[in-house]
């Protein structure tokens, strides 16, 4: 079917990233959320930030009443589920429609800001990966090497 990637509808995740006022990514592999909030204030523009997760949606209006003391709390937070590597969002179009996103709501600048958090979650994957593959923290190998004699 048009407009899907594997079961999921790329139309309306597109839809999404175009009109939610504040939105969170969830990723897969990173513990980490993409915050996407649009809403802005005479002293505070639009941002684009990884955050960290929380456990109720209360948690999530607290921590962006911190976040942005200035700017009304939003009437909903949207949360998009992205079950694949961030660089499948850019070949899937989705990163795309972020960045022009913001860039017509902040410019060059948040459009650049687009580019160091696509940066900054790739990285983070790349790490979270090499830490299951080496049985990192939070991690249990299941095979071992056998002893050398």
């Amino acid at each position: 079917m048009p407009g899907e990637l594997g079961g999921l509808d790329i139309e309306e995740m597109g839809r999404v990233i175009d009109e939610a006022g504040v939105l969170i990514i969830r990723f897969h592999v990173i513990p980490q959320r993409l915050l996407v909030d649009t809403r802005e204030s005479p002293e505070d523009s639009p941002q684009l930030r990884l955050v960290p997760p929380v456990s109720s949606a209360e948690e999530r209006y607290r921590y962006l009443q911190k976040l942005r003391p200035g700017v009304p709390l939003p009437d909903q937070i949207t949360v998009l589920s992205w079950p694949r590597y961030i660089e499948v969002m850019r070949e899937a179009g989705l990163w795309q429609r972020l960045e022009q996103r913001m860039f017509e709501l902040g410019g060059a600048a948040l459009a650049r800001r687009c580019g160091e958090v696509f940066d900054e979650v790739r990285s983070a994957e790349r790490a979270e990966v090499v830490s299951a593959i080496i049985g990192g923290e939070g991690y249990e190998s299941l095979w071992e090497r056998a002893p050398t004699t």
